[in-house]
């Protein structure tokens, strides 16, 4: 009897294919957009789910957590909302920052808390304002707009190099891989399965068998062509 492909044990919901809540126990916001004024660092965190280093920030008897940016330290002050200093780790809106300014976790709406431009490393530079919109050129080297009125922080997010040392090892890797938590590592092809492990698997030929998944099958039979758009051999 075979056993439970892999996207049967994942849609099953069980701790090994599910990331630990640990991992997450804090989450990044920013202040109340009405808010504004000078907020301190009280300390700086190495969280698992996150590639880059977290800032504890005291503001008005309230703790918020941000990513850090380089050469950020504990104690330092910074300033949040309208009107704040163009310096590395202040809180400020778009509008208020100059061309070429670099920038990271940038709001997608007011009040959103920041969603672009969060990996260890990176930054967004300002490159074009208008009246209506200020657009960034972002890590994936595409240019976005966005309302002046978001905010974002300003600086350079910590935690570049992490991708610079190589492994050497499988052992490293599959250490980092656990660490994330619900990734599959390492990853077996189908192709290269048992027949009774999978549909794809036998070694009786190494073409992947046409097999067209219905648009609502549960995990598990959800192999193969998923919606596809036409089939057979292209004319």
């Amino acid at each position: 009897m075979g056993k439970r492909i892999i996207q049967q044990a994942r849609g099953h919901g069980s701790l090994t294919y599910r990331t630990s809540k640990r991992a997450f126990r804090v989450k990044i916001s920013y202040p109340d957009p009405q808010e504004h004024g000078v907020a301190k660092v009280i300390k700086l965190l190495n969280i698992t789910g996150y590639s880059s280093p977290l800032a504890k920030i005291l503001f008005k008897g309230k703790m918020y957590y941000n990513f850090a940016n380089q050469n950020l330290q504990e104690g330092q002050e910074i300033f949040i909302g309208q009107g704040a200093e163009i310096k590395d780790g202040n809180i400020s809106l778009l509008k208020d920052l100059p061309i070429g300014t670099s920038v990271f976790n940038v709001e997608s709406y007011l009040g959103g808390n920041g969603v672009f431009v969060r990996s260890g490393g990176t930054s967004a530079k300002i490159i074009k304002k208008d009246n209506n919109t200020v657009t960034l050129f972002l890590p994936s080297k595409q240019e976005k707009n966005f309302t002046p009125n978001l905010r974002a922080t300003v600086g350079i997010i910590a935690g570049a190099g992490r991708k610079e040392k190589p492994f050497l090892k499988a052992g490293p890797v599959y250490l980092k891989m656990k660490a994330r938590g619900g990734r599959i590592y390492p990853r077996t092809s189908a192709v290269k399965m048992n027949i009774v492990d999978h549909p794809f698997g036998s070694g009786r030929g190494k073409r992947i068998k046409s097999k067209i998944a219905k648009r609502n099958a549960p995990p598990g039979a959800n192999v193969g062509h998923l919606r596809p758009r036409r089939t057979g051999k292209a004319k």
